[in-house]
This record gives C-alpha cells, structure tokens and sequence, in this order.
C-alpha cells in the first residue's frame, strides 16, 4: 500500500504542471490588458508600456512562462499585480475564513444528509421518504446564490437575528455555511439512501433480521460500514464542490476568502495570484481523493491496493 500512495504522490508533479500550463495560457487569452488596468483609463501608451515592461507583459508568452515555471519551482510565487503584496501572503490572509467555511459546511451536511438517507432508506417508500427525498430534490435543484440572498432577507434584513459580512464570530458562518452545504446535505442524502437500500438487500442483512435482531442493530452494527464505502467516494467529490462552489457564497456574502479573491483577481487580471489559487484548488482536490484512498482501506480491510 505504501507504494501504491507514493506513487500517487508523485502523480502529483505531471498533473499540477499540466493545470499550471493550462491554467497559464488561458488566463493570458481573457480580455483587457493588466497594464491598462494597473495604469488607469486616462493614461497614456508610454506609461501602459512602461507599466508593461515592468510586468514583464511585454516578453513572448512562450519566455513568462518559462520564468513562471522557474520562479514555481524555487518557490516564488509572484507579486499581486493588484495590491503589491507577495502572493503568498494574500492567499495566507484568506486561507483559514475559506477552509473553515469549508469544513463547517462540510460536518453539518454530511451528518444531516447521511442521516435523512438512512431513514429514507430504512422507511423506503413511507411518508419519511417521500419528505426526505422532497428535501433532497429542493436542495439540489435551488441555486446557491439565490438560497444565500433569501437567508440574509429573512434572518438579517427582516429578522436582524444574524449578521451577513465578515468572519469575526461563529454566527457568522452560520448563513454562509448554510447556503453553502444545502445542496451536499441533499446529495448526500440521496446517494445515501441508494448505496443503503442496496445493502439493506444482501443476504446477511436478512440473517441478520432472521436472528431477531433489533432494526437498529441491523442498520448500525451490519449495514452502516458496508453502506458507507460508497459514499465516501462521494463524500470526497463533494468536499471538491464545496471549495468551488465557496467562490459564488463568499461574493454574495462578501467573504473574506479565497474565493472571493479570486473574483476580485479575475476581474482586475491579477495573473500571479489566479494562477497560484487555480493550482492551490487543484492540488487539494487531488489530495481529497488520495485521503479518500485511505479511507477506503480502513472502513473495508479487505481492500488492499497495489
């Protein structure tokens, strides 16, 4: 098994210098000119020029790569063309408000969404499913920003119960955090009552409930591990959407993430810090899957991986 995860370790190195290069050339494809922006709509072309030259704009895209590339792998990764400050330090600043976002998110859906689809499955084709799956439909179908907009109207405008910018204290994240893992919760639930209602059907489900086992012994005690395999396949994916879905609910509630500076970025062609957040994404979505490996292994021993 240690070979098998070191070798996806080093799959690491192609996959990110793909999406580096392809991330590089496609930002460099987008309408407007950094130089421009940087330099202000009346200035003139020797100062645009000037501003060029010292952002190194001006060199083939073939040679700012390279130099991209280089200046990566001695780990220098740039200077906001926006704010002048070194990149990594604007992605520090907003790192910590993005992941524990991220993470709330992630705990109160996967519990209520696991726990909506055990019942679902469990009462198949009772009043619970049905209101369970109802959930499961609206949540999934309601868009995010929409959701996020009605919870301010309600919760801060009309009932002035919580605040909506800023990440000072706990309530603040309890609308982000609650737009934001909707649609989890209700995939969750419906991949969770599929992978159950499949184990709920094998054999020694039936000898258990054949032995006079109590129903829940049966779901917990025989079904539970089984059942949870697969989702924890979708458990990863949806870790990944939470991190991308993050960049619309931290616009509509102006967090300060990394989301959010990622729009800001995109809209002034800040390419230094689109590049290294893009890359930043794309390595943790990679290292989500290789934690999910893991715990594969340990929820099924049988499991061996070579």
């Amino acid at each position: 098994m240690l070979n098998y995860f070191i070798k996806r370790l080093l799959g690491l190195i192609p996959t990110l210098f793909i999406v580096m290069t392809v991330v590089f050339f496609f930002i460099h494809l987008l309408p407007g000119d950094p130089a421009r922006l940087v330099a202000g709509p009346e200035a003139d072309d020797t100062v645009v020029n000037m501003i060029r030259h010292e952002l190194g704009l001006d060199k083939p895209l073939w040679q700012q790569f390279g130099q991209f590339f280089i200046n990566i792998i001695n780990g220098d990764f740039g200077i906001s063309i926006r704010t002048k400050r070194p990149v990594i330090d604007e992605i520090a600043m907003r790192f910590m408000p993005t992941l524990l976002l991220t993470l709330t998110s992630m705990f109160w859906s996967v519990l209520v969404g696991m726990a909506i689809g055990m019942v679902s499955a469990v009462w198949r084709n009772k009043w619970q499913d049905r209101l369970g799956m109802a959930f499961a439909v609206t949540g999934i179908s309601f868009p995010s920003f929409a959701l996020g907009m009605m919870l301010i109207q309600i919760f801060s405008v009309k009932l002035g119960w919580l605040p909506t910018v800023g990440a000072a204290s706990w309530q603040h994240y309890i609308l982000p955090s609650l737009t934001l893992g909707a649609s989890v919760a209700a995939v969750m639930a419906r991949f969770t009552r599929s992978s159950f209602i499949d184990v709920l059907h094998e054999d020694y489900i039936r000898t258990a409930r054949a032995k006079g086992l109590k129903e829940s012994v049966v779901v917990i005690k025989h079904s539970l591990r089984n059942a949870m395999i697969p989702v924890i396949t979708m458990m990863g994916l949806q870790f990944g959407f939470l991190l991308g879905g993050s960049i619309i609910v931290e616009k509509v509630f102006n967090w300060p993430g990394l989301g959010r500076l990622l729009i800001d970025s995109v809209e002034a062609r800040d390419y230094p810090i689109i590049q290294i957040e893009v890359l930043l994404f794309s390595l943790e979505f990679i290292l989500i899957n290789l934690v999910v490996d893991f715990l594969y292994a340990a929820m099924n021993p049988t499991i061996r991986y070579q």
